[in-house]
């Protein structure tokens, strides 16, 4: 087993590799110096998508959500919180699916929100509805595999 994993930067993707024993939330990014953890919700676009999820080996959740959407604002603030119980065993990340929407057809978002959990960036669990944050919490480390999980 390796004793690194690598964490995209989410500034610039960059892919950093990180010990296990300083995964702990304070590494910076080696290219741009950003910190790679914020324990906040990274916003994914076109852009960064398949960067982000190919330059990590911890998980990585992305909650699909759209402005207009009841359910998605009160989850909002849920997985906000998880951000901070998550982090930085798995990166948490939210993508607009009004903004982005080739995204969320290439992983046949039908309704929102929808948690997907990628792991060295294959999709390995989705979840349509909002959960309070136990549940949440529950269907991420139920889904998560590995140590950092």
């Amino acid at each position: 087993m390796t004793d690194f994993r690598h964490v995209a930067c989410p500034i610039c993707a960059a892919k950093n590799r990180v010990p296990l024993a300083r995964l702990d939330g304070s590494g910076v990014c080696g290219k741009c110096g950003a910190p790679l953890f914020k324990r906040h919700p990274l916003e994914l676009t076109r852009a960064n998508f398949d960067r982000m999820l190919k330059n990590h080996d911890i998980p990585v959740l992305v909650d699909f959500w759209a402005p207009w959407c009841g359910p998605c604002k009160i989850m909002a603030p849920i997985f906000e919180q998880a951000a901070h119980q998550l982090e930085p065993q798995i990166r948490l990340a939210k993508l607009n699916t009004e903004n982005e929407q080739s995204i969320a057809a290439r992983f046949n978002i039908r309704s929102i929100p929808t948690l997907a959990l990628f792991q060295n960036g294959r999709l390995v669990a989705q979840q349509a509805g909002a959960m309070n944050l136990p549940q949440l919490l529950g269907w991420v480390r139920n889904h998560a595999q590995g140590p950092t999980a």
